[in-house]
């Protein structure tokens, strides 16, 4: 009768344990949709890179559903239209989970078409992983259920940075300059908003959007910020638009304090060391000197690829994906994005949680400054010899904001 019994207790916890890792073994495919060839192909190479080592740190054993993750990258051109074929091209492929993060325009188009797809084809439909692109209204009135924004917002990025500047006195005249698309306008927006109510005797002295990878020399758009009178410059630029950027104010002989958001992204950090940059600020959810395991990760990658590992974002799609699957039992995309619904997971920074209401990931923010590398802060960015230390950090509710998504759920 023990015996019996005992054999039916180890059935029963065989059975339990099969259901728990149904999904262990199997192969999850992601299409990276993003720029690998033109002005931004630098920034998409670095990040297609960091999305596959990634995957292939975090495969199997390493991830808690016990999946295997591969990424293939598909050329995007930073086109919407190009995003679409890309798309397109994908699903035909039987990709059930994109990712894509350079360019809300893109992004946007591709949340939209997932939508569509899915009302259309059930049994196949997609899930996308929105890592980089910032623009609120994805997460607002522009809300999907398909769509996961593991990024913070432009408008959670500008409610930290203007937490941060209130505080410095210096900063009487601000010059806004930005791409002139979703993003640039948001962050222009933004900031304006943030920093009246924050620092309403904060003369704004220009506020200016130029074509986005398109403007080979900077120096006219320098010339306007000298002579504003500005001492602080506020961009959400990014790739080679915020490299040239650089290059102008340094080869004007600017120094003013500048805040940014992508300063830590491919080629910037050199361009900021070449022209001999003191005060840049950057804020983002993470920093060059991050411990635990992205930090070994980032060594890694950097011993690998001779490139930097800083869209960490990243990490926590590969994280959120694997625990929402072995939450579901299944790598389904359909019980994967119920899954990730209010999933809360320990991160390199603390917990994160994706916010059921309007899939936008909650998560603590930083500030950090361009400063020389130290015993205590050794990662050496781009081997300039420099790397962006944190000054500031803020829990997840400082720099979380409403939203005013109407989500449409799934039946």
């Amino acid at each position: 009768m023990k015996f019996a019994l005992k054999s039916v207790a180890v059935a029963a916890l065989t059975l339990s344990m099969a259901g728990a890792y149904a999904q262990q073994g199997e192969t999850v495919k992601i299409a990276f949709i993003d720029p690998l060839s033109g002005p931004f192909a630098a920034v998409g190479q670095n990040l297609l890179k960091s999305w596959q080592y990634t995957a292939e740190v975090k495969n199997g054993k390493n991830n808690p559903a016990g999946v295997n993750f591969e990424v293939t990258g598909f050329d995007n051109k930073a086109s919407p239209q190009e995003s679409l074929n890309s798309l397109k091209a994908a699903i035909d492929q039987g990709y059930r989970y994109v990712a894509q993060g350079n360019g809300s325009g893109a992004a946007a188009a591709i949340s939209a078409a997932v939508e569509k797809h899915n009302s259309r084809n059930p049994g196949k439909e997609v899930v996308f992983l929105n890592y980089a692109a910032v623009d609120p209204s994805l997460t607002n009135e522009k809300c999907s259920y398909w769509h996961f924004r593991l990024d913070a917002d432009t408008s959670m990025k500008m409610e930290a940075l203007t937490t941060f500047m209130k505080d410095q006195a210096g900063v009487k005249k601000v010059y806004v300059i930005g791409q002139n698309y979703s993003h640039g306008q948001q962050v222009s927006k933004y900031f304006k908003d943030g920093i009246k109510r924050k620092r309403p005797d904060i003369e704004i002295v220009g506020d200016e959007l130029h074509p986005i990878g398109q403007v080979k020399d900077f120096a006219p758009y320098v010339a306007k910020i000298k002579q504003s009178g500005a001492d602080a410059i506020v961009t959400g630029n990014w790739g080679a638009d915020l490299v040239l950027l650089v290059k102008a104010i340094s080869d004007a002989g600017l120094k003013i304090p500048m805040y940014t958001y992508y300063a830590g992204t491919t080629g910037t950090p050199t361009a900021l060391a070449a022209g001999g940059a003191d005060e840049v600020y950057v804020v983002a959810y993470a920093h060059s000197n991050m411990e635990g395991e992205v930090s070994k990760m980032a060594y890694d990658f950097k011993d690998k690829f001779k490139d930097d590992y800083y869209t960490l974002a990243i990490y926590n799609g590969i994280n959120l994906l694997s625990n929402a699957m072995a939450k579901a039992k299944s790598t389904d995309p359909v019980k994967v994005a119920a899954a990730l619904e209010g999933l809360e997971v320990k991160s390199f920074a603390g917990n994160v949680t994706m916010r059921k209401q309007d899939h936008q990931l909650q998560q603590s923010m930083f500030v950090t400054k361009w400063a020389k590398v130290t015993p205590k802060t050794p990662y050496d960015v781009e081997n300039t010899g420099f790397n962006f230390v944190p000054i500031k950090q803020m829990e997840p509710y400082v720099a979380s904001t409403p939203t005013s998504c109407d989500m449409k759920r799934p039946s």
